[in-house]
């Protein structure tokens, strides 16, 4: 390979196009045209002596020397970027670059969010794009460049990555505000007898940790719906006489339909945090997001 023929922006383009295997949202995101795209495919093929991609039906299939490439362009460019931003000073307001999250429905809506409208004045160059979050692809997709930032529970990340505890979180119920057996607080047996909505990450799940705490006690409740949206449930709550027991900050401010209730048992919370790989941990604009996720989540 003649190294005098490497031009950084080539390897830009093929990172985009390994993250999104397709050529229309790689061109997207490069703010390219199609065709501006394909010439430096073509470019890079010629360099890499390889087709690299191949057509699938819907978008193009790396080849096995395009995903070896990878981890080392990833790093690369993660490299030059950091030796840029250590060059001139990291200024959040000038700050143009792409910050990958993976997280939860309900870490968007709770956390994600304000981070979204607080960026919009202190960093609004800077671009959030949200993942579907898998714990078992994590570690390869953060290694890779795909995902920079997950905000998950600490203790089930993967081993090599880095962790920090943002906060805790605790569940309560929340019921329609004329709600006829739900006044202000719920007995147990008031709570087992009403009908339940509960939310499973992937879908159709119909346990949670309410049926944990509840089954201690020897009890049951009936779940009446089961889905993977958070919002579905507020919007379903707030018009019918079905109950739920949801994270607090989901609710925290848009209880506006609502009553937000004590459960009548103890329910265990969960913890969540952020977690990164060690190729971002110096990087000035990746610190400074991580700082500003711990400051909007400061209990």
């Amino acid at each position: 390979m003649d190294t005098n023929k490497v031009d950084l922006n080539l390897l830009v383009a093929l990172d985009a196009l390994l993250a999104e295997r397709n050529v229309t949202r790689a061109a997207r995101r490069l703010g390219l045209s199609q065709p501006a795209l394909s010439a430096q495919l073509a470019r890079l093929r010629d360099l890499f002596g390889d087709p690299l991609f191949l057509p699938a039906q819907r978008g193009v299939t790396p080849t096995a020397r395009a995903i070896e490439l990878e981890a080392p362009v990833r790093r690369a460019l993660d490299q030059v970027q950091e030796v840029l931003a250590r060059g001139r000073g990291f200024d959040p307001a000038t700050a143009d670059l792409t910050v990958a999250i993976a997280c939860s429905d309900y870490v968007q809506l709770a956390v994600i969010a304000p981070l979204v409208l607080d960026l919009r004045v202190s960093a609004p160059k800077l671009r959030i794009a949200i993942r579907q979050l898998d714990g078992n692809l994590l570690g390869q997709q953060m290694e890779a460049g795909v995902i920079d930032l997950a905000l998950m529970t600490p203790s089930t990340a993967p081993p090599a990555l880095r962790t920090r505890r943002l906060f805790h979180e605790r569940y309560v119920t929340i019921a329609r505000r004329r709600h006829p057996q739900a006044k202000g607080k719920l007995t147990l047996d008031d709570f087992t007898a009403l009908e339940h909505v509960v939310v499973s990450p992937r879908g159709g799940g119909l346990s949670g940790p309410v049926d944990t705490a509840l089954g201690k006690l020897g009890r049951q409740r009936h779940i009446a719906v089961s889905t993977a949206s958070f919002l579905f449930v507020l919007e379903l709550i707030a018009r019918s006489d079905l109950i739920a027991t949801m994270p607090e900050r989901l609710v925290r401010e848009r209880a506006e339909r609502l009553q937000v209730l004590e459960p009548p048992l103890p329910v265990e919370g969960f913890a969540i945090g952020l977690v990164w790989h060690e190729r971002t941990h110096r990087h000035p604009a990746h610190r400074w997001v991580r700082e500003r996720v711990r400051t909007l989540c400061g209990e």
